[in-house]
């Protein structure tokens, strides 16, 4: 065992602290949210052949670096802000531009985090069904004078999708009040018919609108820190690169969005394998008694213990303590009964079912 603990109980309370390099301490990772199936072995292979390069050189900067994000998602490099991972975008967003941001909650902590006090209004989700109301949102943005909303769709931690349509309504009913909508699509690539639900290839009709990305999530790479804001704002695209700096992405990321563009299919692949695995594990997940499942539309899942089992901290706590199994309670989220809830990140379909077998064995005294 590492020497920072020396029993399972100490290991638990060491990673419980902790906000990534999981993989160095032997536990099964269900709380970080990515794709399992992607990159190929190839890219590793093109990135290990180029090494010497990408260590020795400067990588490039933002024009070039947003040229090459373009070329993956067609778009003109206008448009984007490349950041190292979105966390740098948020945090330009959140702690620099906006006077007041409004965000729905539950949802990603990170923009409420990075805005400075009293700058963050959270605006709570319908309950029980953790819906969002536009119309009740774009009301209460108006009426606090909120210069920012942020939507993450699918939301995390409720793996929701908000419907396009209403994306749509809530950009139009916030522009007279220069109110910047900022839509989270870093979960959308697992989403059923993407395609119909994202705004990237609407952009152009919404200039108080931007869309955010984190790469780490969708293509599984956490570790190399890839995120983009697309916005048809230019001016909002430029103020944002303007907290930006020079050399703010690393080689072996910007070889990485080099090479991306020839791997298409197998990126698509990937990801309606993900999804085929989410909806057994979904399926599994409401055999359970008493609990909660919510449809999933991200890579993870949402679910209330049932009222007679531990509370959400306490299975999170024996589930890794006894099975060596990691996911995510609900404490720490604004939302009510937060320590019913916890969040689930989908493996491969012989994870997830030793998942299931080791929930059921936790959950109760």
């Amino acid at each position: 065992m590492d020497s920072k603990y020396k029993t399972q109980e100490e290991k638990y309370e060491y990673i419980a602290n902790q906000h990534g390099g999981y993989y160095r301490h032997n536990f099964t990772d269900h709380a970080y949210l990515y794709n399992l199936y992607f990159p190929p072995k190839e890219i590793f292979s093109h990135l290990k052949e180029n090494i010497e390069d990408l260590v020795l050189n400067y990588p490039m900067a933002q024009n070039a670096l947003a040229e090459l994000i373009g070329n993956v998602i067609n778009q003109p490099t206008e448009r984007i802000v490349v950041g190292n991972g979105a966390a740098e975008i948020i945090k330009i967003l959140s702690s620099s531009l906006a006077k007041k941001i409004i965000i729905p909650v539950p949802s990603f902590n990170e923009y409420v985090n990075a805005a400075p006090k009293g700058n963050a209004v959270e605006f709570p989700l319908e309950f029980p069904s953790f819906q969002l109301d536009v119309d009740k949102f774009a009301d209460e943005a108006i009426k606090i004078g909120a210069d920012m909303a942020v939507v993450v769709t699918p939301n995390n931690p409720t793996s929701i999708v908000v419907p396009k349509a209403d994306l749509i309504r809530l950009a139009e009913k916030l522009k007279p009040s220069n109110c910047m909508l900022i839509i989270d699509e870093s979960f959308l690539d697992f989403a059923n018919d993407k395609e119909q639900i994202s705004l990237e290839q609407d952009i152009c009709k919404y200039p108080n609108m931007a869309i955010l990305k984190s790469m780490s999530k969708a293509y599984g790479i956490c570790g190399l820190r890839i995120g983009y804001m697309l916005t048809a704002n230019v001016d909002f695209a430029k103020v944002v690169r303007n907290g930006i700096h020079i050399w703010n992405i690393n080689g072996f990321a910007e070889e990485f969005l080099r090479i991306l563009p020839q791997y298409k299919q197998e990126f698509e692949a990937s990801c309606n394998k993900v999804k085929v695995d989410r909806d057994l594990f979904y399926k599994q997940l409401c055999t359970i008694d008493g609990m909660t499942v919510f449809k999933p539309d991200a890579n993870y899942i949402f679910c209330r213990l049932p009222d007679t089992a531990l509370s959400g901290p306490e299975v999170t706590k024996r589930l890794f303590i006894k099975h060596n199994i990691y996911i995510k309670d609900s404490v720490g989220k604004t939302q009510p009964d937060a320590d019913r809830y916890i969040r689930i990140a989908s493996r491969t379909p012989e994870e997830n079912t030793t998942l299931i077998a080791a929930l059921k064995e936790v959950m109760y005294e």
